[in-house]
């Protein structure tokens, strides 16, 4: 899929079955009342228990600065959510990845950030092993971090404020802890 640019790109509206019903330019599908659109949360694994989390570059309209799972993104009309996240993880980190396996297939969420962007997403959760370094796309992601699974639940148990709320939701779910806990 050739590259395109956040203010070319497509999400895929849903309804509240989770059924494709249109599409809306990315770069201006999140606002103060953000339709329910498709999208992917996914999580990196070195091999060693450890699991990378980033940091949202501070240019980002919605959560800036904030920590977060190791990459997001929304597939294209007609993408399938697997290779989107090797796309994404490609843009936002710079790195291939193995066969992404989905954790969470039916994870959904809405949140609100401090400046009144609505994130409304029905949102598949994946697991991949990251098989080279990063190279960080600075308009993505500012900082990251490997971090042991264990320690990350545990923190975001204890300063949900610090991270994501779509990460907090999703490391609330046993199956994604199962996950990440078993590289």
């Amino acid at each position: 899929m050739p590259h395109t640019h956040a203010t070319d790109e497509l999400v895929v509206l849903l309804d509240e079955h989770a059924t494709p019903i249109g599409e809306h330019p990315k770069a201006t599908v999140h606002t103060d009342h953000t339709p329910y659109h498709l999208a992917f949360s996914s999580y990196l694994l070195d091999g060693h228990g450890r699991v990378l989390i980033t940091r949202r570059a501070l240019g980002k309209a919605a959560w800036p600065g904030v920590w977060t799972n190791s990459a997001c993104g929304h597939p294209a009309p007609g993408e399938n959510i697997a290779p989107a996240v090797r796309r994404r993880t490609a843009h936002e980190l710079g790195a291939d990845i193995g066969e992404p396996r989905v954790v969470l297939p039916k994870f959904s969420y809405r949140a609100v950030d401090a400046s009144g962007i609505v994130e409304w997403e029905f949102c598949p959760v994946y697991v991949a092993r990251l098989e080279a370094s990063i190279n960080p796309n600075p308009d993505e992601v500012c900082d990251w971090a490997w971090v042991e699974a264990d320690k990350l639940v545990q923190a975001v148990r204890l300063m949900p404020e610090v991270f994501s709320p779509w990460m907090v939701e999703q490391l609330s779910d046993r199956r994604l802890v199962d996950a990440i806990s078993e590289s």
